[in-house]
């Protein structure tokens, strides 16, 4: 059996202006983390994300709603979108499938500590 859902479009990511802010499931935005705002997709689910142009693929936890641009389908951490090379261009054409489900974060997670330094992603 293959993946249950699959949709292909662009992607984005944000980091540093959210990071350590409450994300739409209740935990904290940790820009580090493998994770990504989907409008559509339960909480937890699991989606792996491919990087059409350069092939590079991760796995990434769905715990935040968005994006809210027009032609955007997901919105990526920082560390999501370093994992598929996309912290560069900012915005990337991609392919997810739902892969799995994963167990909550607790929502009272601790506050995550300051985020590196980054380049702020390309404008829309």
């Amino acid at each position: 059996n293959g993946p249950t859902f699959v949709q292909t479009g662009e992607a984005s990511w944000y980091g540093p202006t959210f990071h350590g802010k409450t994300t739409a499931n209740g935990e904290r935005y940790n820009m580090l983390r493998l994770t990504a705002a989907h409008q559509q997709l339960p909480f937890n689910t699991l989606v792996r994300v491919t990087n059409l142009a350069n092939g590079k693929s991760a796995t990434v936890r769905i715990n935040d709603r968005g994006p809210f641009l027009k032609g955007r389908i997901l919105d990526l951490s920082y560390g999501a979108a370093r994992a598929l090379g996309a912290n560069g261009p900012g915005v990337i054409r991609v392919r997810i499938e739902v892969v799995g489900k994963a167990l909550p974060v607790a929502a009272t997670a601790a506050r995550p500590k300051k985020p590196p330094a980054t380049s702020a992603p390309a404008a829309p």
